[in-house]
């Protein structure tokens, strides 16, 4: 049986302008569903996470502005939605949905949340599309609790998951691994405790080359309690926001390569979707459901 955090307001009603991310949440769920991966009993639907948990991650002060929508202009463009209460809404069911899962991966296995993986948000700021950093408040909270003592962090997404490893800079219990293009956004880059940068074009054989050979030595150098995955299917060639050159099938073996490995080491793992921006929404739909089809062939 799958574990997947899903709620209505995943879906949060946008200006058409900004409409298109949003999307991909339903129509990944639906797809699941009607070729049967997936049951509506596998759905868990996440309360708001509290302000206590949030505030293992994020500064008091910019999470009081944030939920309140005292922001400014500049503020709100960075984040890419114009603010409102649903949306804070959806980021803290979102987050619990993240807790929610790590908590359940680690009795079972693995969980997955339909969203989130919100890297890009950092301890004081908002930033491409994320408000509340929701893995790395999840882990907070699972180290708070005494639930694990070090996680890694393998961020697989295009972007770098430059607000996660800012909040976790110096952290000995979190290890960040981002392997992302060197030339895209953020264009500031914070510092992982491993930064792989691509060059554009870095197609299947060399990526795939990459993630084999470095995901098993940073697993015998870390010791993860869990791993936390982000499976961003904006490595692949149709991707409009990306630059690198991944098919689909590559973007498939990738995630097998996660899967694969955590479930023969029996390590929990929690999965976050991260981005897509592929200009057919069936393309990001397809690589998306792959990860959900894996989790399903290794753990049920």
């Amino acid at each position: 049986m799958l574990r997947i955090a899903w709620h209505p307001s995943y879906r949060h009603p946008l200006p058409e302008s900004h409409r298109f991310p949003m999307e991909k949440y339903d129509l990944v769920v639906q797809q699941l569903l009607w070729e049967g991966t997936a049951t509506e009993a596998d759905l868990h639907a996440p309360q708001p996470a509290g302000d206590a948990d949030v505030l293992l991650a994020h500064d008091p002060g910019w999470w009081q502005r944030l939920k309140s929508g005292a922001i400014s202009r500049q503020e709100e463009q960075c984040i890419g939605f114009p603010w409102s209460t649903g949306l804070i809404e959806r980021e803290l069911r979102i987050t619990q949905g993240s807790i929610d899962g790590a908590r359940y991966a680690l009795k079972h296995g693995v969980a997955l949340n339909a969203a989130g993986g919100t890297h890009h948000a950092g301890l004081d700021y908002a930033s491409g599309f994320c408000l509340l950093n929701d893995l790395a408040v999840a882990l907070r909270v699972l180290l708070r609790d005494g639930a694990i003592r070090r996680a890694l962090v393998v961020d697989l997404d295009v972007h770098q998951g430059d607000g996660t490893a800012q909040i976790f800079a110096g952290d000995p219990h979190v290890f960040t691994w981002s392997v992302h293009g060197a030339k895209n956004f953020p264009y500031r880059k914070q510092h992982s405790d491993r930064d792989d940068a691509l060059p554009d074009g870095t197609a299947d054989d060399a990526y795939l080359e990459l993630i084999a050979q470095q995901l098993p030595r940073l697993i015998n150098r870390v010791q993860p309690d869990l791993i936390w995955f982000l499976s961003g299917v904006d490595v692949l060639d149709s991707d409009r926001l990306g630059r690198l050159a991944l098919t689909r099938e590559g973007c498939r073996q990738r995630d097998n390569l996660v899967l694969e490995t955590c479930w023969r080491r029996s390590i929990p793992l929690s999965i976050s979707l991260v981005g897509g921006y592929s200009p057919r929404i069936s393309d990001i739909v397809e690589a998306h459901a792959n990860t959900f089809r894996l989790a399903a062939h290794w753990w049920t």
